[in-house]
């Protein structure tokens, strides 16, 4: 009689490697999903940088007020294409691209649009995620803590 403590190497309900199995599909689960964690953490970090170069660059361009309108007394405007300029030339430096514009004469309004390249996730194939950044400076008469 045959003793059923003992499996033979023949033996049809053998799982030798069942484990292993499992065990390389779940480490390649877990790989990916530490890929994705990694990658939407920088992700974030490049969105955060975005929208600070974007707050920078208006910053910059809403300091080229319009001296001549200023100085009348007339309004208190920013110069359209010196502010340009000047947020284009932050952003040209911080090496990301994007779009400035003046609005009202008093408002200018800059996009960056920058990437994050990928560390982990380029195994399946995506090398970068794209990033926005947004940002508003507005020019404003204050006198006496109020503004005009």
């Amino acid at each position: 009689m045959r003793d059923p403590r003992r499996a033979t190497a023949h033996d049809d309900t053998s799982e030798d490697g069942a484990i292993s199995t499992w065990v390389a599909m779940t480490t390649v689960a877990m790989m990916l999903f530490v890929g994705i964690a990694v990658d939407f953490g920088g992700q974030v970090g490049a969105l955060q940088r975005a929208r600070d170069v974007a707050t920078q660059a208006a910053r910059a361009g809403g300091q080229e007020v319009d001296l001549v309108r200023a100085t009348r007394g007339e309004a208190v405007a920013v110069d359209p294409g010196a502010a340009q300029v000047a947020a284009a030339n932050y952003l040209a430096t911080a090496g990301v691209s994007g779009d400035v514009r003046v609005v009202d004469g008093t408002r200018l309004l800059v996009t960056v649009d920058d990437s994050y390249a990928t560390k982990v996730l380029t195994i399946i194939g995506v090398s970068s995620l794209p990033v926005t950044g947004t940002a508003e400076a507005r020019l404003a008469r204050v006198v006496g803590g109020v503004e005009q």
